[in-house]
């Protein structure tokens, strides 16, 4: 065993391994039971099928309008076991949040109950259909409706829009809703500001709807400069664009105030509300001046994340921008009765304004049935749980590496849902992307590198409320190992991963040019 050096940390290399890790290469290319897998088009043959299908009669009439193909598809072929294999050797070399800790950063990755799955597959649920009639979907309508309820009673606003299907596209509505606002008022204003400490969805909302954006710099404590903010407004400036918890994982205690000068100003403000799981059930934006702001289910209530979709990302509103909220949207009447409010009966339910709609039907069924479920599990004081744990997860992780990573913002308080830090302090050569690169080989999933822009190697943690300690402690003993080993200069840093599947791969060029298809070496 080589002897630990003066950072604490033991180089753990095999004899043999030619300044790797993982020994001498196999015949395979298998490491151990982790399977070698090629891709599917070098395993299978276009003459082999895993089912059995009837001839084509040539003759029948061609109905393709001269569409019908006349050469080989091109497609591999496999036999049943080898598809099967194939895909579960390919799900083997994933990471996701049921193998082990995801500690990505201003992007929730928390466990996904699986009460929530069984409601979502329960009949009438799993198989409505968005073109039924209304009288045959009541009690769908009834979810989205409760749901829609309880997010207004949880963040304190008047009104939301449920059909956005993720938070980019929710930070869209509220900015056409705040559009459809000044519009109606005659007031053509064509400024956004967009604090540093924003999402960086933020800007680019703004000026695909329109707006010239401008930035609000942050204070030495990590927060909006209140006094910069209030010098810029203006009658051009339409709304101000704020993240709170912010992507530096602060508090903004100044929203209040900042929406009382926005809104003397005569604009809106806007909140992402991407990390509302940092003050769900503690904090209603509402209450703190804010005219709009998404919600990403999947942050805050555990609805899948990922994969693709599908998301969903509703909007609260204020009473100034209600009016304005696209459709459809779901009410319901004295007698019961839950209606789909669209276009040709907006009139009869007194939304005249509407902006439009964002969505060809009604949003994400199986993302409202998940969210409600984890709601009326939790209860009110359960919620308000899931907030105080989330923050007390990141100030643990806070507290156990401020003294081994630059932690830029720990002078400011405790943090809320996420802990920052920065490469300050690493050996020359090395940098974040090579301690991310080492926490891979501890078994771990980086977390959110570079990210916000306004800290030099920027590492965002966050641990969640749904993670033990001990799987925390263990995290922090690797999390600290590999930050050791980046400030005492190891070398071997610059190559990981050894143990994964793949080697280091140039990213750079693999965004630049990827290889999107195929081509067959002979």
């Amino acid at each position: 065993m080589n002897a630990p050096n003066k950072s604490g940390w033991k180089p753990t290399a095999p004899a043999g391994s030619e300044g790797k890790f993982g020994g001498p290469p196999t015949t395979t290319g298998n490491k151990a039971l982790m399977l070698e897998e090629k891709l599917i088009f070098e395993i299978g043959t276009p003459d082999t099928t895993g089912v059995d299908l009837p001839e084509v009669d040539d003759s029948a009439p061609n109905k393709l309008g001269g569409m019908r193909r006349d050469a080989e598809i091109g497609l591999p072929g496999l036999s049943e076991p080898e598809t099967v294999r194939h895909y579960t050797r390919l799900s083997r070399q994933n990471y996701g949040i049921d193998l082990g800790f995801f500690p990505l950063g201003s992007c929730t990755m928390k466990h996904n109950p699986r009460l929530n799955e069984k409601v979502a597959r329960m009949p009438g649920f799993a198989d409505v259909h968005p073109l039924q009639p209304v009288d045959t979907v009541q009690g769908a309508l009834g979810v989205i409706n409760e749901l829609a309820h309880w997010l207004i009673t949880l963040t304190g606003m008047h009104g939301v829009a449920m059909s956005p299907k993720a938070g980019a596209h929710g930070e869209l509505c509220g900015i056409l809703c705040i559009r459809a606002a000044l519009e109606a008022r005659g007031d053509a204003r064509k400024v956004v500001l967009v604090p540093e400490s924003a999402h960086g969805t933020n800007p680019a909302t703004a000026a695909f709807a329109g707006y010239a954006v401008e930035d609000i710099p942050a204070n030495s404590d990590g927060r909006v400069d209140l006094e910069a903010l209030k010098a810029r407004l203006g009658p051009d400036v339409a709304a101000v664009m704020i993240t709170n918890p912010n992507t530096c994982g602060l508090f903004e205690p100044d929203l209040r105030e900042i929406s009382d000068a926005v809104h003397a100003a005569g604009g809106f403000v806007y909140c992402d509300g991407a990390n509302f799981n940092a003050i769900v059930g503690r904090v209603r934006p509402g209450d703190l001046g804010v005219d709009a702001m998404h919600i990403n289910l999947h942050k805050t209530f555990s609805t899948p994340h990922g994969g693709g979709g599908p998301g969903s990302g509703p909007v609260v509103l204020s009473e100034a921008l209600s009016p304005f909220g696209p459709l459809p949207f779901t009410a319901r009447t004295d007698d019961g009765v839950i209606h789909l409010v669209e276009e040709e009966t907006a009139s009869e339910f007194g939304h005249t304004k509407a902006f439009g709609r964002m969505t060809a039907f009604h949003g994400q069924m199986g993302m409202y049935t998940r969210a409600l479920t984890y709601m009326l599990s939790h209860g009110a004081d359960g919620l308000k749980q899931v907030s105080e744990d989330a923050v007390l997860n990141a100030n643990y992780i806070l507290r156990s590496m401020e003294d081994v990573l630059h932690a830029p913002y720990a002078h400011s308080g405790p943090c809320m849902h996420e802990a920052l830090f920065g490469d300050k302090g690493f050996a020359e050569g090395l940098s974040t992307i090579d301690l991310a690169k080492g926490l891979i080989d501890e078994g771990y999933h980086p977390m959110t590198m570079y990210f916000p822009l306004v800290v030099h190697g920027a590492m965002l943690v966050e641990p969640t409320e749904t993670e033990s300690k001990a799987t925390i402690d263990q995290f922090i003993t690797a999390f600290r190992s590999v930050a050791e080993r980046a400030k005492a200069g190891d070398e071997l840093l610059k190559t990981a991963p050894h143990y994964a599947p793949r080697s280091r791969l140039d990213e750079t060029l693999a965004a630049r040019k990827p290889v999107l298809a195929y081509v067959d070496p002979e």
